[in-house]
């Protein structure tokens, strides 16, 4: 499961880490930038949004055999469907909503657990599970602080499992930093070292998802030039967007993105009514990894 973070203003997620071998095969699927295999010293995850940081906290401090207990405690008391259990939605309502089932059943539990969050925000174990269960996986706070994501059309299932244990293992024993910046403080005030990689998650300018409200062109251009500079200094960089979004192209990306190296990536933007993946998004991965150092 892949998190994403909806309270976006000039807020950029962040990783940094220092590599020490060639990054061979850098893309093929890249879901999560943390799941590449490559000798990693140490990773710097920044993020405006002090809840992610929570949550890779505690993703960290706990063992997979721990949270996989706690996270089932939580889905058995709100009598939430679980897929990886066998705990299914009824076949009635599987025939009269075909494509939604799951937030058919899950709705109103959801949404108890998302009130019992939203009481005690100390209880990021609940957060994950709301997570798990959300549209889209999105993080996304009101102005009031409330968490206020809708039902997905998905539940606990084996992938999600298989995921959670991947990145269990995957953080183990590698040596995490952690910060709560703006993007561009936490670059300026960086001092970047021979082989440190930065990656870079923006909102996307054409997408008209909640995260991406508070965007605009002039902050598109200022990211480009900080990212230039970045290049300009030697920093191996890799960048995450879209170029093209339900008819509508980032050109300002697609200038921009020709003097680096870009892989396409296969988009899984999913629809909140129908549980559809929309296929006219086009997600691009930039990178100067690949250019030759003078």
């Amino acid at each position: 499961m892949s998190i994403k973070n909806t309270n976006k203003n000039s807020i950029i997620g962040i990783i940094i880490f220092s590599i020490n071998i060639k990054l061979d095969s850098l893309i093929n699927g890249i879901n999560d930038i943390l799941t590449i295999k490559i000798a990693v010293k140490k990773y710097i995850i920044n993020d405006l949004n002090q809840y992610i940081i929570l949550l890779h906290k505690f993703l960290k401090e706990n063992t997979f055999e721990d949270l996989l207990d706690d996270f089932m405690k939580i889905i058995y008391d709100y009598n939430l469907s679980c897929s990886y259990k066998g705990i299914l939605v009824p076949e009635k309502i599987k025939k009269k909503y075909i494509k939604t089932y799951y937030a058919k059943f899950n709705k109103k539990n959801y949404l108890k657990l998302r009130d019992d969050f939203n009481d005690n925000k100390d209880r990021i174990d609940l957060l994950y599970i709301l997570l798990v269960y959300g549209f889209n996986h999105m993080i996304r706070f009101n102005k009031g602080g409330k968490f206020n994501l809708p039902v997905g059309n998905v539940d606990f299932n084996k992938n999600v499992v298989a995921a959670l244990k991947n990145y269990s293992e995957f953080i183990g024993d590698k040596e995490f930093n952690y910060y709560n910046m703006d993007y561009k403080s936490f670059i300026i005030n960086s001092e970047f070292k021979d082989n440190d990689y930065v990656y870079l998650d923006p909102p996307y300018l054409i997408s008209n998802s909640e995260y991406n409200k508070m965007w605009s062109q002039d902050k598109e251009i200022e990211l480009y030039e900080i990212i230039d500079e970045l290049d300009r200094n030697n920093v191996y960089f890799g960048l995450s967007n879209i170029t093209s979004h339900k008819g509508n192209e980032n050109l300002i990306l697609k200038e921009w993105m020709n003097k680096y190296k870009v892989y396409e990536i296969e988009s899984n933007y999913i629809s909140r009514f129908d549980n559809t993946v929309k296929k006219n998004s086009k997600e691009v991965f930039i990178t100067n990894y690949e250019k030759i150092r003078v």
